[in-house]
């Protein structure tokens, strides 16, 4: 198999430059994992906020980098689920339900 610089014909040079610059930039990404771990929450959490574009993230392959920078944006977030909308008539009103009596013979 070729090498990379070969294939796309630039110089070894360029190339090495190429490369160390591509490291530096990747120093502060985080994989999903470490971004969970930073933040207290789970991978899933964390998969969901890029999902829902709270959380910008460069797709490498099946996984996810996150800038380190970028937890900022959801380290505000309140903590737990966000309450359920209440269906709108039923302030004050309970409901019951009667189970069915189970005759013996």
């Amino acid at each position: 198999m070729p090498h990379a610089a070969e294939f796309v014909k630039i110089s070894p040079p360029l190339a090495e430059y190429l490369f160390l610059n591509y490291k530096e930039s990747m120093r502060d990404m985080l994989t999903t994992k470490e971004a969970a771990a930073r933040l207290g929450i789970s991978r899933r959490r964390v998969n969901d906020f890029i999902n829902e574009e709270r959380l910008p993230a460069e797709k490498v392959g099946r996984d996810h980098l996150i800038k380190e920078s970028d937890l900022r944006l959801v380290t505000d977030r309140k903590p737990g689920r966000p309450p359920k909308p209440k269906a709108s008539g039923t302030e004050g009103k309970v409901s019951v339900m009667r189970s069915k009596q189970v005759s013996k013979k």
